[in-house]
């Protein structure tokens, strides 16, 4: 038998904001809400930025003043919708005006005194000896040269990209715990494993004593490392800079922290651990390794995650250079524009319309998963399931970046399974694709022709796509988390987000059997049994997710566990839901904090009590058996 793995918490911080009880997805679709709903969206957003506070009962604006939640609302949703989502690129992340770069210049004095100028910013770190330096007025030196000397001189320009989805303008989860100088990824991570596991509604000590130590697992990474500062970004370019070199930048530039981080200050796991990459399927590369542990009995619960913080001038200057951004220009000359406004940084990302290149993005989600005997046991609340992930390379290529074969074959294998699942007529009639979606003409041809194809092989007619890029742009190897989250979304409030970037479909997209609309769906909650999530990543990495409905997937708890246990699992539930509501209500106050367990209940190998049948830690109710049963009992 396979154990089904369940959805029993999510959370995470994306450009939307908080990820959590589906406040993320709800930013998306903000003009589709009711008035209740999108103003406690509003307001979350406000105390994540820092516009607003709650203290003694009532919320206080920027200034301090008690407000009503009406008047609060009211009074910073237009800067709550103006720093969320794609946008300019804010100084708060680097001056777009001001991009630092290296400019050779050769100084030959030929033993005749040469004298010239600079800003005294472009000096360089360390003088060389046959230079003297005048300090002049305005911030101008004068340089005096006796011989000659090349040298790199620092210097600024306007930044050829300057749209990207980027968290919420003025929120700090560094600020939140003792972050240490952790990377911002890392940061990123910390904030939302918390968010993912606060929002289970049980505590983890409670669910941990039903499980052995070695029952749990994490599979989390990002798919290019944490490339500012305080990582490898730091660590690669500070020594030329004349800048110091810390220890921490070599070890927390590595991409399976964010699953290191989990384990060390918020888990204290000893069970599985491991950090899987796959450029832009990266996400949904470690959600197969969870499924895969869950459904074989290897693991009972298992956190996926991602954490992706590629919004620096190095990196996007770096997929600049690959041809692969939307710069300024370029989305200047789609709209026949002289210069773009605000409001046209917001549609740089166009999903399957014409567009010129992706919007670099950051983000970091995390699913908690569970065996569906345990959730059942202890009264989980289940928000859907994930019966499998498939995952197929290119084969051979031409060009290491061009597209290949592999995702009909992942996008194929999903929708066989979700045919044999649930039949015909729910694939055709109930299910649609959350597109990888990058926004690169490239894409927009080849993924079309996946998708277009599938559906055609199946006998779709009009098969739904949707492409949350459009909203947060392009988080790298956390995109598939991402998709998730807006799926997750559709089953409690029933809208398929659009493509409302875009005006058009363009010419060159394959959808004789698609359905891509411009705006949101408005389906109703039991409209789609399932949802496939696509990945088309570089490198030929692909992967396709299967999600069912949590109306689904309580029908296939029914039929494997039998009506009586699906009614004493609803009854457990109630004080589940109870608890994850407390959670929301602190978290949209603005008071609740992550969890981040520095130096907490460190073990040595002296604490273990071992003996040849099991070794039992302290601080967990429940000894890791060593009575491994013989899995080649037929060659021994």
């Amino acid at each position: 038998m396979s154990y089904l793995p369940v959805i029993v918490g999510f959370g995470g911080i994306s450009p939307a904001g908080r990820a959590s009880f589906h406040h993320g997805y709800r930013r998306l679709i903000l003009d589709k809400l009711d008035t209740d709903s999108r103003q406690e969206t509003v307001i979350g957003l406000a105390t994540l930025m820092g516009l607003a506070s709650f203290e003694d009962g009532s919320y206080l604006n920027d200034a301090g003043e008690r407000v009503s939640e009406a008047e609060l609302a009211a009074a910073v949703e237009s800067s709550v919708l103006d720093n969320t989502l794609v946008r300019r690129i804010h100084p708060d992340w680097f001056d777009v005006h001001a991009q630092t770069f290296n400019r050779p210049a050769n100084i030959k004095g030929d033993n005749d005194l040469l004298t010239f100028q600079l800003r005294k910013r472009q000096l360089p770190a360390q003088l060389p000896e046959n230079w003297q330096v005048k300090e002049l007025d305005g911030g101008q030196v004068e340089v005096s040269v006796h011989g000659q000397c090349s040298l790199i001189f620092p210097d600024t320009r306007e930044a050829q990209v300057q749209s990207a989805g980027m968290l919420p303008t003025g929120f700090k989860p560094g600020t939140l715990y003792q972050s240490r100088n952790h990377p911002r990824g890392l940061q990123m991570a910390v904030y939302a494993a918390s968010d993912a596991l606060s929002s289970v509604g049980i505590d983890y000590a409670e669910i941990m004593s039903h499980l052995a130590p070695d029952q749990i697992a994490v599979f989390a990474s990002n798919s290019i490392g944490q490339l500012d500062d305080l990582g490898f970004g730091g660590l690669t370019k500070f020594p030329a800079l004349g800048k110091r070199t810390t220890s921490k930048q070599m070890p927390l530039g590595y991409a399976q922290m964010p699953a290191d981080f989990i384990n060390a200050y918020l888990l204290g796991n000893v069970g599985t651990t491991g950090g899987a990459l796959g450029a832009c399927a990266t996400f949904l590369y470690n959600l197969k390794s969870g499924v895969d542990a869950i459904r074989s009995g290897a693991c009972k619960l298992a956190m996926i995650g991602g954490s992706d913080a590629p919004v620096t001038p190095e990196i996007i200057e770096g997929f600049r250079a690959m041809g692969a951004l939307a710069e300024d220009r370029q989305l200047a000359a789609l709209d026949g524009l002289d210069q773009l406004s605000e409001e046209h940084y917001r549609l740089a990302c166009r999903p399957f319309g014409d567009n010129c290149g992706f919007t670099i993005g950051e983000s970091s989600q995390f699913l908690v998963l569970m065996s569906d005997d345990l959730a059942l046991d202890i009264g989980a609340d289940i928000h859907g399931c994930v019966p499998d992930v498939y995952v197929h390379a290119d084969g051979h290529k031409k060009s290491i970046s061009a597209p290949g074969v592999g995702n009909y074959m992942t996008l194929g294998k999903s929708a066989s399974l979700i045919r044999s699942m649930l039949g015909d007529d729910s694939l055709r009639q109930r299910s649609y694709v959350h597109a990888h979606g990058t926004s690169t003409p490239q894409n927009r041809v080849t993924e079309s022709h996946v998708i277009n194809e599938i559906a055609r092989a199946f006998d779709i007619q009009d098969w739904t796509v949707s492409a949350v890029k459009a909203f947060i742009g392009h988080s790298q190897g956390t995109a598939g988390g991402d998709q998730i989250m807006a799926a997750l979304g559709q089953w409690r409030y029933g809208i398929v987000p659009g493509l409302t970037t875009t005006s058009a479909i363009a010419d060159d997209v394959h959808q004789s059997h698609l359905n891509l609309p411009l705006q949101h769906l408005d389906l109703g909650t039991a409209a789609m049994d399932s949802v496939l999530v696509n990945a088309k990543g570089f490198g030929g990495n692909n992967a396709t997710a299967c999600i069912l409905s949590p109306q689904v997937t309580e029908s296939l708890l029914a039929k494997r566990h039998g009506d009586k246990a699906l009614t004493g699992w609803q009854q457990r539930r109630e004080s589940t839901r109870a608890k994850a509501a407390e959670y929301d209500q602190l978290a949209t106050r603005g008071l609740a904090r992550p969890v981040y367990l520095y130096d907490h209940q460190v073990l040595t190998g002296e604490d273990l009590t071992i003996s040849d049948h099991q070794i039992k830690l302290p601080g967990y109710s429940n000894p890791i058996s060593l009575d491994l049963e013989n899995p080649y009992k037929d060659m021994c």
